[in-house]
């Protein structure tokens, strides 16, 4: 009866891991929804004036993708909580700490592109300079980003120390999809690129890596032998 109960406990557990993950995934394609809603056009690949020229359906619906894909992403976080069951117990909360952090600025930051496009699309209808107008909103965003960057530096140095030492439930090969070397990778990447791509893959680039990373640790996961969330 024991084992009965340990292997219906296990089967649970591997249950919610795979749909931890999976909304870790939803959450990064809701907010590359976002970004596609705000920047996409066919022909032109000038950020700012897309954003001017999207409609206000466009605009609000991006900004609705912010909340929506902030609560996925931290749902997705309780699967990495999961894989850092073996790290000592204050590196695995700075981890998780800075690893939320992050999260949740991915969502405060592209909501504060909403402001972004508005000014845009103010300026466009009342034939305004497009730069002056968004310069303000735009300045901010990027303060924002900054406050974002050690954060992000501290969280990756922990988390490699602890994969590549194997105390964490992942396999080594989940630092190759982990944020921090796309993310390198990403102004290469982009230099190679034009058009509708260069617009999709660039413009949505940081919730692209999110959604590899999150699929990755689905993956590294989906049988994990270990019990209990």
């Amino acid at each position: 009866m024991e084992d009965k109960n340990t292997f219906q406990l296990m089967k649970m557990t591997l249950f919610w891991v795979r749909t931890l993950g999976i909304f870790g995934i939803l959450g990064g394609l809701t907010l590359f929804l976002g970004d596609m809603l705000l920047y996409f056009h066919p022909e032109n690949i000038n950020l700012t004036q897309n954003m001017g020229n999207a409609s206000d359906f466009r605009i609000i619906t991006s900004g609705l993708t912010a909340l929506l894909a902030a609560w996925f992403y931290m749902l997705g976080l309780a699967q990495v909580s999961y894989a850092l069951k073996p790290s000592q117990p204050l590196i695995r909360i700075i981890i998780l700490t800075n690893f939320g952090a992050i999260l949740i600025a991915y969502g405060v930051i592209h909501g504060a592109y909403i402001a972004i496009a508005t000014s845009a699309k103010l300026a466009i209808q009342n034939n305004l300079d497009i730069h002056d107008a968004v310069y303000l909103a735009k300045s901010t965003n990027n303060s924002l980003r900054l406050l974002v960057y050690p954060i992000f530096g501290l969280l990756s140095v922990l988390f490699f120390i602890q994969v590549w030492k194997r105390k964490t439930l992942y396999p080594r090969w989940i630092l190759v999809f982990f944020p921090l070397i796309p993310f390198l990778a990403k102004a290469f990447i982009c230099e190679n690129l034009s058009g509708s791509t260069w617009i999709i893959i660039c413009g949505g680039y940081l919730n692209l890596i999110l959604v590899v990373f999150f699929s990755a640790s689905t993956i590294a996961l989906w049988h994990t032998k270990s019990d209990g969330l």
